[in-house]
């Protein structure tokens, strides 16, 4: 285990945005984290995970502890369900493949989400109709303070649309070093109530999908519209969906009768941000050495040296924009450091 002085983070953040670590920390085991916690304790922290869901805006003044817990393992199972601990520093999408070649089903449709484990439960991380709360058991956590080591139960976790506890009441207090997820063996209930996959799973001839064909659809689906990371700097969906009242929305279908919604309740609608950036004409709009994916308007990218304070600034005018033209506040997904 060693500290490292003025370490460049460019490789461990999915925007490629050059930042400095004022002090930098391989974390790969439990034991290394108690110990750097309880020796620096009094030093700023900063927890870097896979780095695929922040936005670098500066320099980082702290010790930046990358976890890199790695292992995965059945803990219990019956005959249809199992239920699997992966460490915290496990890649997400190399889990969801794990689990698919064990044919453990559940996360088939979260498939090509970019992250580590240990981010996932920050963030209820999810997609086409599944979120990690639906297959949620427990994850355990480190107290930063005292480095004594808490299970979280399901309820605790407060779980709401990309949000939890742990962006909330308890930001900054926990590490989270491990995650247990309940997985079906049989029977497996299959989303595909989104038309995409639908449709994916029609061009391709299948009528009966496993969950193996929901994944592949899905990596399809991604793929097509989401640029590769090691191609193009980018976080995925830099913005959440908002929800807005009925009453609003029946107000905003008057003005726009194209527009696509989601049901969430007999009082509020989910609107899709992307259908409102690319509407206020953002899609594939580029500025110098940034701006907006061609393909996916919720994707904002770096091509190549942008700086974080640069594609911060973009995404501060698309709110401006969409709350001037729709009256609809959207709020970024991604963490802003």
């Amino acid at each position: 285990m060693t500290i490292i002085n003025n370490t460049s983070l460019k490789p461990f953040n999915t925007f490629g945005i050059e930042a400095k670590a004022q002090s930098f920390c391989n974390i790969n085991s439990i034991k290394d984290l108690s110990i750097v916690l309880k020796d620096h304790h009094y030093n700023p922290l900063f927890i870097l995970g896979g780095g695929s869901n922040m936005l670098l805006t500066k320099d980082i003044e702290a010790l930046v502890l990358h976890i890199n817990l790695k292992g995965i393992e059945v803990v219990s199972e019956t005959e249809n369900t199992v239920i699997v601990k992966a460490m915290a520093g496990e890649n997400w999408h190399n889990f969801v493949l794990w689990c698919l070649q064990h044919n453990y089903g559940g996360i088939e449709n979260l498939s090509l989400i970019p992250g580590n484990i240990g981010t996932a439960p920050i963030q209820n991380i999810g997609a086409y109709g599944v979120e990690l709360k639906d297959v949620f058991v427990s994850c355990e956590a480190m107290n930063i303070k005292d480095q004594s080591l808490k299970t979280f139960n399901k309820s605790d976790c407060n779980f709401g649309y990309r949000e939890s506890i742990f962006k909330q009441d308890l930001k900054g207090q926990y590490i989270i070093t491990s995650v247990n997820l309940e997985l079906t063996k049989t029977n497996h209930q299959l989303h595909t109530d989104y038309g995409v996959i639908r449709n994916e799973l029609e061009a391709n001839g299948i009528k009966s999908p496993t969950i193996q064909d929901i994944s592949n659809a899905v990596i399809a689906i991604r793929q097509s519209k989401l640029p590769d990371p090691k191609e193009i700097g980018n976080s995925g969906s830099f913005f959440k969906n908002p929800i807005i009242s009925t009453e609003d929305f029946i107000k905003l279908e008057q003005n726009f009768p194209d527009i696509p919604s989601y049901k969430i309740s007999d009082t509020a609608v989910k609107v899709p941000a992307g259908w409102l950036i690319e509407k206020a004409g953002f899609k594939g709009k580029r500025f110098k050495d940034y701006g907006v994916h061609n393909k996916q308007a919720l994707v904002l990218v770096n091509y190549g040296n942008a700086a974080g304070k640069d594609i911060l600034e973009l995404a501060q005018l698309i709110q401006s924009t969409i709350q001037r033209l729709f009256n609809i506040s959207i709020e970024t997904e991604v963490n802003i450091i």
